[in-house]
């Protein structure tokens, strides 16, 4: 292990209280040696796709600037044992993980403010995705590498057997599904089938998740702005209301949604896809290199999701790049984000057909049709241009999501549940979890 460093102020860390030795910002009291090797962890699955992607975007930034670094993937536990490294006040230099872990990295004191004048490609970044790792003052503390966007995935095969045309609203949407789950498509003569494929476990907050999907684009939210930096709840809204009772009716009146939803984490979920078990998945684009193969990509199409009670929106997301506070290289943190968010690291990142770590580019000076010849990666591209919708950053998302996915998961799971009650429950829920993180308008 390298030579414990100092990482923060007062710092919290689930259960654990940091204490530093000086009241300057993260990081600025640390010897510096831009020769010290880069530590850098990524979470994905040890000896993946996505780990050769990372060492190959490495050995490039290497060649490139000399500096080096060590790539180390973690997906199990992955922010347990950033908990523990913080504990013992050594941190990896680099963290590549969701955005969404923007607002709980800085609130925890374990990321520096990233200063744009020093990153040169930090204005070629899309203001989309620039501002989602951005806290609500402004200031930066992630850099984007990547981002994606949700689209509806389609049993081709089956929408063509029964005639079926492309949704283009969320009544033709049902009824596709309900076509799917009661006609047969597959043509086996059982009763099999189901027409919409959901992910509503409660295991990370999956289901409000994939329920935001269908929330934002019927004008609801999880929680709304009120000015000043405050939040409010508005989940027992009317837009969102109306929002979570179609889709519950969806699994409750049509019976729709496939068998064991509320209990299928997204690994679950996925199988049942390719096993033939549902007919439509809303989800990012990195599992078609895994769907081309179990399934044949003749078998299903990518399009848009369609125009909800206020918009198409659906759920933006990325992954980022965090300088973790007390690194002694510094310089070399800057260099490796700079590299990665240029067009040169951008297309590196998309090279390969399955090990790839930039799924949509976030350099606007990278055209995907350019780097990409399969037209639903372009389709993808413009869903999130035009309808991608990010959550807030506020200081830590992930007590909302989980709330948000235990109430919808539950209001599935049971159907005898007083809906409008239990939106009202989490709205009590969110208002102290704002209060919490001070930013509540109450």
């Amino acid at each position: 292990m390298r030579k414990s460093r100092w990482i923060g102020v007062g710092l919290t860390v689930s259960a654990l209280v940091l204490s530093g030795c000086s009241a300057g910002p993260a990081g600025t009291n640390v010897a510096q040696d831009t020769k010290a090797p880069l530590e850098l962890w990524t979470r994905t699955t040890p000896g993946g796709a996505g780990e050769q992607a990372t060492k190959r975007l490495a050995e490039a930034f290497e060649k490139a600037t000399g500096f080096k670094v060590q790539v180390t993937a973690i997906f199990d536990d992955f922010e347990t044992k950033l908990a523990q490294r913080a504990a013992q006040r050594d941190l990896p230099d680099i963290v590549m993980n969701d955005v969404t872990q923007v607002g709980t990295l800085k609130s925890q004191g374990l990321v520096r403010e990233i200063e744009q004048g020093k990153i040169k490609h930090a204005s070629e970044l899309t203001e989309q995705a620039l501002k989602s790792n951005q806290t609500p003052d402004g200031k930066l503390y992630g850099l984007p590498y990547s981002a994606q966007a949700s689209a509806l995935l389609i049993r081709k095969d089956w929408r063509e057997k029964l005639g079926k045309g492309v949704p283009q609203s969320w009544a033709e949407l049902a009824d596709l599904a309900k076509a799917f789950t009661t006609g047969d498509p597959d043509g086996n003569g059982k009763n099999d089938t189901a027409g919409l494929n959901a992910t509503l476990s409660t295991k990370r907050g999956y289901a409000s998740w994939y329920f935001s999907n269908f929330l934002w684009a019927a004008g609801g939210d999880f929680i709304t702005e009120a000015g000043d930096g405050k939040y409010k709840p508005a989940m027992s809204t009317p837009e969102s209301v109306a929002a979570v009772q179609w889709f519950r009716d969806l699994g409750c009146k049509d019976n729709v949604i496939q068998p064991g939803s509320v209990t299928m984490p997204t690994p679950a979920t996925n199988e049942t896809f390719e096993a033939g078990k549902a007919g439509m998945y809303v989800v990012g684009p990195y599992l078609l290199p895994r769907f081309d193969k179990s399934l044949g990509k003749d078998k299903y199409e990518v399009v848009p999701m369609p125009k909800g009670a206020k918009n198409a929106d659906v759920l933006a997301e990325g992954l980022s790049i965090f300088m973790m506070a007390g690194s002694p290289n510094q310089a070399g943190q800057d260099a490796f984000g700079d590299f990665a968010i240029s067009a040169d690291g951008q297309k590196i990142g998309m090279e390969g057909e399955s090990a790839f770590i930039v799924q949509l580019p976030v350099n606007k000076n990278v055209d995907i049709t350019q780097v990409r010849s399969d037209p639903r990666w372009k389709t993808y591209a413009e869903i999130y241009a035009k309808s991608g919708h990010y959550a807030p950053s506020i200081p830590n998302w992930t007590p909302v999501r989980q709330d948000t996915a235990d109430t919808i998961s539950a209001l599935v799971a049971d159907c005898k549940l007083d809906l409008k009650a239990e939106l009202s429950k989490l709205d009590t829920k969110l208002t102290a979890t704002l209060q919490q993180q001070g930013i509540s308008a109450s």
